[in-house]
């Protein structure tokens, strides 16, 4: 008798987490070139799953296919930053309002603000928020506005990558992230959809300030 071979994992899928990983954590930087062969040696691949796995973060926004100048990491400007955070800040604080409503479990929040806390290194504090900030809208009660959120995370990690990378503000993220969760098990829904909003809001102000000039063009279309 013929025994059934285990299942393996994806080699696709590992390709893909390990470039992700690569790109959030700072390691590969935005406008670096990905070279397929590079790609698959590092990985002990062949080029397939190395050229599926690019595919598909092209799909998310994290890398470009460009059919002159290959593949490359996406670059982040202050446009796709507040493009990327401008979805958030109309989707994720209702999430988390609709979270504390219906009395969702925040524990995951919990502990991945702790694994933040106690993060050793840039990478770990980095996956750790974005854990907390996914632990908070997921449970909303609407599967579509957490995939809706889903689609933008990993834009928005790679905005943040950039931005900490120019002027690292961790610790003061972190202080708004505690008072968002302790607003939350508190059960105020608008108070943390306030706080959570400001959050997201002042941290690519600060890192994609407005010239005066985008601040006045703004004004302008206000006035229309």
């Amino acid at each position: 008798m013929t025994s059934v071979p285990t299942p393996i994992p994806s080699r696709t899928q590992y390709v893909l987490e390990g470039i992700k990983h690569r790109i959030l954590t700072g390691q590969l930087t935005p406008g670096q070139a990905l070279v397929e062969t590079e790609l698959a040696a590092q990985f002990g691949v062949s080029k397939t799953p190395v050229r599926e796995a690019l595919k598909t973060l092209a799909g998310t926004g994290l890398v470009v296919m460009n059919q002159y100048k290959g593949v490359t990491v996406r670059m982040v400007d202050a446009d796709m930053a507040r493009e990327v955070y401008d979805v958030r800040l109309l989707l994720e604080p209702e999430a988390l309002k609709r979270a504390v409503r219906r009395g969702a479990s925040l524990d995951a929040a919990r502990d991945a603000l702790t694994r933040a806390d106690q993060a050793t290194d840039t990478a770990e504090r980095s996956l750790a928020n974005r854990e907390f900030h996914r632990a908070l809208y997921l449970p909303c009660g609407n599967p579509l506005l957490g995939r809706m959120l889903d689609e933008v995370r990993d834009q928005a990690a790679l905005v943040s990558a950039v931005a900490w990378a120019a002027s690292p503000s961790w610790e003061r993220e972190a202080g708004e992230h505690r008072e968002i969760l302790r607003l939350a098990l508190a059960g105020d829904a608008d108070g943390a959809a306030r706080a959570l909003h400001a959050h997201i809001g002042s941290f690519v102000q600060r890192a994609f300030p407005q010239t005066e000039s985008e601040s006045e063009v703004q004004e302008e279309g206000g006035q229309a």
